[in-house]
């Protein structure tokens, strides 16, 4: 061949520039990420055993009006447990939207109280709080409107299939049967909902399901592991497959995803990106990244207008947990993260001395930048 012909320098360029898109393309971005110097995330990888990490993050690729997803895995597994916290929050926002399509007689902003609770609200108010600020009373509200068993019964029939979701939050003790609503039909009408009986959870058989080497209960140290057997169980993979439903429904179909309009699926949406700020709460108090695990949890900072985060967090028993969607509207990039992590070093558990500020946040607020960074230079 004549190397002084230019066709032949002009096949060269292609060639590289063939190779060298496809060579990017082979790469798994999590595990180069995982992979960075970044000294957050470097020290959760160097000692990745004793943290029960466990990562699914999505690329979302469209090409004219389709849409195409990609995930990658760090050690997802639902036989693995970890305690999900206040993420279980998010099924019962959604759900409580979806009931509530079935109630002629209710809508979102239909005024209620529990049954020897003296706070009157409305469900959108509830569901504005549990994304804003976790709140435990909002959820265990919207929790008796619902009961666990329709919880679970109602995943199952979406085709979230290996969640059980069995006690409320930030309580002693949950009781089976839940206590009845009272409802403000019009400003001079009530009705009272029927209390549910649920069943009683059976003790779940997963691995890691028994943690550290001792607990805490009632101010007296047991010195045996701390079961989670009777606990909420809302695996990763779960986690992911909710949230892409309620930001993408068109991509599944009419029984796999939850009954919500349009209208519903906005005012969702609006409350898992709304920040703290702006749902009525102090700044100094609750920061944007308050409930922003994701490249935000480590900082104060103002999070910028044009990145809206839709997802919901857990932390608890030293364990945090963020489900996430990310979206940059000036860049024109948007990707899913889900991510948890547990923060033990002592391994006990119910001490309060758990390693999140400086260990759990940073590591998954430099994992969501790591991961935005990737975008910003992923070839669309």
């Amino acid at each position: 061949m004549n190397k002084k012909n230019p066709l032949f320098y002009l096949f060269g360029i292609v060639l590289f520039l063939t190779s060298c898109n496809t060579n990017r393309e082979s790469i798994n971005p999590l595990k180069h990420v995982l992979n960075t110097n970044n000294p957050y995330i470097k020290k959760v990888m160097d000692s990745v055993a004793d943290y029960e990490v466990q990562i699914r993050y999505t690329q979302i690729n469209r090409i004219k009006d389709s849409i195409s997803f990609k995930d990658f895995d760090f050690q997802v597994n639902a036989n693995n447990y970890f305690y999900p916290a206040s993420t279980i929050k998010f099924p019962v926002a959604a759900l409580a939207l979806d009931k509530l399509n079935g109630i002629d007689t209710l809508n979102r902003n239909s005024k209620f109280y529990i049954e020897g609770d003296s706070i009157e609200t409305t469900f959108a108010k509830e569901i504005v709080k549990v994304f804003a600020v976790s709140d435990n009373t909002a959820n265990n509200r919207l929790f008796e409107f619902l009961g666990e068993d329709a919880i679970n019964d109602r995943l199952q029939k979406i085709g979230i299939l290996n969640s059980r979701i069995s006690h409320q939050l930030g309580i002693e003790e949950h009781d089976i049967t839940t206590k009845p609503l009272i409802i403000y039909l019009n400003d001079s009408t009530i009705s009272s909902s029927e209390s549910i009986i649920n069943t009683s959870p059976k003790p779940l058989d997963l691995k890691g399901i028994k943690k550290g080497v001792g607990y805490y209960e009632d101010d007296e140290y047991i010195d045996e592991p701390f079961d989670f057997s009777l606990k909420n169980y809302f695996p990763l993979h779960d986690q992911h497959e909710l949230l892409k439903r309620i930001i993408f429904p068109e991509k599944y179909s009419k029984s796999q995803k939850l009954n919500l309009s349009e209208n519903q699926l906005n005012f969702l949406r609006n409350s898992m990106s709304i920040l703290p700020k702006n749902a009525g709460y102090s700044v100094s108090e609750y920061p944007d990244g308050y409930c922003k695990f994701f490249m935000f949890g480590d900082s104060k900072e103002t999070i910028p207008e044009h990145i809206k985060i839709y997802n919901k967090v857990g932390f608890a028993y030293g364990t945090l947990t963020d489900c996430a969607y990310i979206r940059d509207t000036k860049n024109n990039i948007d990707f899913m993260l889900t991510a948890t992590i547990l923060v033990n070093k002592n391994k006990i558990f119910n001490d309060d001395t758990y390693e999140y500020n400086n260990i759990g946040l940073p590591f998954l607020a430099a994992l969501g930048r790591e991961m935005y960074n990737y975008e910003l230079d992923r070839k669309k």
